[in-house]
């Protein structure tokens, strides 16, 4: 079955949230961690980060040159049974109407992995659903640059998060965190380190491969 097929499949069960597939792409145990064994902590990057969102996280509906621009608002698909908040939405006038525009606001600067961009391509996929509408593109800002960068919401991203959405749909209905790996760039930088403990609980792939085999024997031997 293919990953969107069994994305509808679960559609009536909880909504993913869209926060969850930063996480997944960043790493997918992180987000299990967090959304499934609900296990937090802050350090300084996510502190930082809670502070980028602060007046995003306020409700508020204002015209600005002639661009209406929404603040917190609730997102969701059900074709693709995801769902969150939005940080901004700026509608902008076309010869058809308003076209959504959204705008994840992220602390930092913008990062050789594609987290933030599939966070910000799962919320044009549910303002197309909302709004029987083409996104096409849409922009992440960047606290430490203060710009914004323009995302183009192509058919390589959207493919990559979908496919994000389907793995994190089967972590979420299997109920099983994934093991450990070791990454030194992200780890050093996860609020969770400590909780993970990846260095000391991760094992080499060639380990667990002589691991399954001899159990495998042992069950033909029994």
């Amino acid at each position: 079955m293919a990953a969107t097929e069994a994305i509808v499949d679960e559609r009536d069960s909880d909504p993913i949230p869209l926060s969850a597939l930063q996480h997944a792409v960043y790493c997918l145990r992180q987000a299990a961690l967090i959304h499934l064994e609900r296990v937090w902590a802050e350090n300084r990057f996510t502190a930082e980060g809670q502070i980028v969102h602060a007046t995003a996280n306020l409700p508020a509906n204002l015209r600005t040159r002639g661009v209406r621009r929404v603040t917190a608002l609730v997102l969701a698909s059900r074709r693709l049974g995801i769902g969150g908040v939005a940080d901004l939405v700026e509608f902008r006038k076309t010869s058809e109407g308003e076209r959504p525009f959204p705008v994840e606001f992220k602390r930092g600067k913008p990062k050789l992995h594609r987290a933030d961009e599939v966070q910000l391509c799962a919320q044009a996929l549910c303002l197309e659903e909302m709004f029987d509408c083409l996104v096409p593109e849409g922009a992440l800002y960047y606290a430490e640059t203060k710009r914004r960068v323009a995302v183009p919401l192509d058919v390589e991203l959207r493919a990559i998060t979908e496919e994000t959405i389907g793995r994190l749909r089967e972590v979420f209905s299997s109920a099983t965190t994934p093991p450990p790996i070791w990454r030194a760039e992200r780890c050093r930088a996860c609020s969770l380190v400590e909780l993970c403990r990846p260095r000391a609980m991760a094992q080499p792939v060639s380990q667990w491969r002589r691991h399954m085999v001899n159990l495998m024997l042992s069950e033909e031997m029994s």
